[in-house]
């Protein structure tokens, strides 16, 4: 294992025992709003804030771009950035509902190298290193076989925020997705999902406006594992826009043949 995923891994780890010994003390944590359907408790903050004082042991000129804190360390102009989310799926993990991550990557001079994805209820981990593969507890993954969409079972999440004005465009992708796949499933920790399109379990996923710290690990993954990663209209802006279809080569090609009649002009850009 490459030394920036060794250690990625020890601060995954340590961050989602963190979590779980949070789990049954839910009344007694502290929660924020950061606006409509979007909150951070302190576990989030305390989890960040581990994994990031776990990297800079070791790497103490190193730079972080994490979903709580932001931009912080070497500045804009660091060889290597630890993208960070501390718990993926937080509304989730406040409803005791149990499906939440820890989604931990690392880019070296702009592009992902590594990544780590950690369910920490399952005690699975994912991890992928550009050009050597991806695994899930030390097997090593594919994405999966399936053909055609009649045969899928994808993955999405929906554009949560109020007024989002591209909600009216995902209920006509998600109907059609209902349709004609096997099925959609929405389980609310994208990273967890896409970790779930490596390992094929999913065969694809889509969803809209998401940051970089839910996909950066679970994208490397895919790729990894013979899957395809684009924005919605089959480019490679997705990691500036944040809008994502992912899966095997098959169901990538179907998924975006099925969302495009429900394109806006500004999800073509």
């Amino acid at each position: 294992m490459h030394p920036l995923l060794n250690i990625g891994v020890r601060a995954a780890r340590r961050a989602g025992d963190l979590v779980v010994r949070h789990i049954n003390q839910l009344d007694a944590i502290k929660v924020d709003s950061k606006g409509r359907h979007d909150f951070v408790s302190e576990v989030d903050r305390m989890a960040e804030d581990d994994i990031i004082q776990t990297v800079r042991r070791s790497y103490p000129d190193h730079a972080f771009l994490a979903e709580e804190s932001g931009a912080s360390g070497a500045g804009n102009d660091a060889e290597y950035v630890w993208i960070i989310d501390p718990l993926d799926g937080t509304t989730n993990f406040l409803h005791g509902f149990p499906v939440f991550c820890i989604s931990i990557a690392v880019m070296h001079r702009g592009r992902i190298e590594h990544g780590v994805i950690y369910d920490p209820l399952r005690q699975e981990l994912f991890t992928a290193s550009r050009g050597t593969g991806a695994t899930v507890d030390g097997r090593r993954m594919r994405v999966s076989e399936t053909r055609t969409l009649e045969k899928s079972l994808l993955g999405t999440g929906y554009p949560y925020k109020p007024g989002s004005e591209w909600i009216d465009a995902y209920m006509g992708m998600l109907k059609a997705a209902m349709q004609e796949t096997s099925g959609v499933r929405r389980p609310g920790a994208a990273a967890l999902d896409l970790a779930y399109v490596a390992a094929g379990r999913l065969d694809g996923f889509w969803e809209i406006g998401l940051n970089i710290w839910d996909i950066a690990a679970g994208t490397l993954m895919i790729q990894e594992c013979g899957g395809i990663v684009t924005d919605l209209d089959g480019r490679d802006g997705w990691q500036q826009s944040g809008n994502l279809v992912a899966g095997n080569p098959k169901v990538h090609e179907a998924l975006l043949q099925l969302i495009e009649p429900h394109l806006t002009p500004e999800l073509r850009r």
